[in-house]
Parts: C-alpha cells; sequence; structure tokens
C-alpha cells in the first residue's frame, strides 16, 4: 500500500505574538519565526505510517513551503517516513488555498509517476489534517482531492483498511446526531482530525535512519507549472487592506476631587441609563 501524507509546516503557536505581515506584499513574515509540524497533519502521519505497519508499504510525505522548512521533512522521515519531498519556489508564495492545492495536486501526480507509470496515481490513500494551525480553512484536503479527481472525506476520527484485495477503507467522523461510517474505495483523499490518534515521540533511532532517507526538492522547474496559475496570481482569493484598529478607549478626566468625581460618575450612569 503506497500511502503520501501532506504535511505544513506552521509558524510556532507559541510565537505567534512574533509574527508580522509585510505591508507591500501582504504576505506573513516567516523568517525567523520557529516553525512545527502542522499538529493535525502529524496525526494524519501517523495513521499512515500505522497503516503501512499492517498492511506493508510506504509512506511519503509532501509539503510545500520555504526551503528553510527542511528539517520538518526530516523531523517527518525520523518519525518513521520512508520518502519525503518539498515543493519550494518563490513562485509559489503567496498563494490561497486554491493555488496551494493545485500546486500539491501537481506534485502528487509527479512523485505517482516516480513510482508508476503506468498508473494514473499509485498512491492508494493520500491522507491530510484536517485543517492547519494557522490558516484553519480546512479546504486544502477537498480542494486536492477534487484537482486529483478522487473521493474525499474530511474530519475522519477513526480509519480502517478492509482486505487489500479490496482496496476500501472505512472511516468515521462526527455528525450532529452522532457518528456516521463511510465507505470508500482508494485511491482516496482522507482529512482526520487531531482525536484519531497520538502521534508517537520520534526516537534516536528514527533520527539516524531519517538521514539515509530520501528527501527531494522541487521548484516550479521541475513542476512546470504556468506561473498564472500558482501563487498569488493564481490565487482567486487577494488579501484587501490592511487597517490596525484603534483599541484606545474613551477616557474623561473627573479631576483630582474625590466627591466631585463620584457625583459626576452618577451623572454619567444616569445619563447612560445604568
Amino acid at each position: 500500500m503506497n500511502i503520501l501524507v501532506c504535511i505544513k509546516p506552521v509558524p510556532d503557536p507559541e510565537k505567534y505574538g512574533q509574527l508580522k505581515i509585510d505591508e507591500k506584499t501582504k504576505r506573513l513574515v516567516r523568517e525567523g519565526i520557529p516553525a512545527v509540524i502542522n499538529p493535525a497533519d502529524k496525526n494524519a502521519l501517523e495513521e499512515g505510517i500505522k497503516l503501512r505497519d499492517l498492511k506493508g508499504g510506504r509512506v511519503f510525505v509532501l509539503a510545500m513551503a520555504p526551503e528553510f522548512s527542511r528539517d520538518k521533512l526530516i523531523e517527518a522521515l525520523a518519525m518513521g517516513a520512508d520518502e519525503a519531498y518539498l515543493v519550494s519556489d518563490k513562485a509559489f508564495g503567496g498563494a490561497d488555498t486554491y493555488a496551494t492545492s493545485y500546486v500539491l495536486a501537481a506534485a502528487i501526480k509527479k512523485i505517482s509517476q516516480g513510482i508508476d507509470p503506468q498508473r494514473d496515481l499509485a498512491f492508494d490513500l493520500v491522507l491530510a489534517g484536517n485543517e492547519s494551525a494557522d490558516g484553519a480553512t480546512a479546504h486544502v484536503p477537498a480542494q486536492t482531492a477534487e484537482w486529483l479527481g478522487l473521493p474525499h472525506l474530511c474530519k475522519v476520527s477513526r480509519l480502517e483498511a478492509g482486505d487489500e484485495s479490496e482496496n476500501a477503507f472505512r472511516a468515521w467522523k462526527r455528525v450532529e446526531a452522532g457518528k456516521a461510517v463511510f465507505q470508500v474505495n482508494g485511491p482516496c483523499v482522507i482529512a482526520v482530525s487531531t482525536e484519531i490518534n497520538k502521534p508517537r515521540l520520534i526516537n534516536a533511532m528514527g533520527i539516524i535512519k531519517a538521514k539515509k532517507k530520501p528527501l527531494t526538492i522541487w521548484s516550479n522547474e521541475d513542476l512546470r507549472l504556468d506561473e498564472k496559475t500558482i501563487g498569488l496570481a493564481g490565487s482567486p482569493t487577494q488579501p484587501g487592506e490592511l487597517i490596525t484598529p484603534d483599541l484606545r478607549r474613551a477616557s474623561i478626566d473627573l479631576g483630582s476631587d474625590a466627591e466631585a468625581a463620584a457625583d459626576e460618575i452618577v451623572k454619567i450612569m444616569k445619563k447612560a441609563g445604568v
């Protein structure tokens, strides 16, 4: 079973106070801010590794991120993934979820061709976290599936693989009335919630093995995508005007006479109908 897991390096939530927005490009300035693997994506990777250990096969990891996020791919390899791909290019910068999913789908197709050129898609399953900690739109998994022409499910809290010959998956997700169970045939895209499992910790042996595992970095020269379809140019969602709200409160100087100040406060409260 070949499984691909999409991961996203996101700014460390504990450092959100240091994030800035470039006033000209209106993009987040991520340089200098420590990154972590998006929490839900770690759950997706854990689920992929568990299925691989049960059914056999390989787990591939894919991320679209700046090249300085390479260490997050190494972390995923140390966790147990077999091979990693990073697509990184300034041309991808400023992408909304639509343009991001387009690049991811193109990369998935290219990786697939390298595995088995005879198949349209060499993956039985594509996994991802349901949403990212920074954007939290939950759009990318479904949009990626649509670009690939695959069935997809979101907010999956439990996942089981059927017999390998059936190439079917059973997925549980919460709904208003309780839980619903779906059966979907692979290849498919499944977005998981953080309640699906507890990601394993990385050990010393995993770190040693990660150094010997393949990690490929592609730019748009490798994917050959029209620059009008990627990055900011290919994004239907465009940033609007940046506004810094005035958070100051109105105030009145009541002077230093306590009794006069108290009388004035009573008048103000009566006028306000309190």
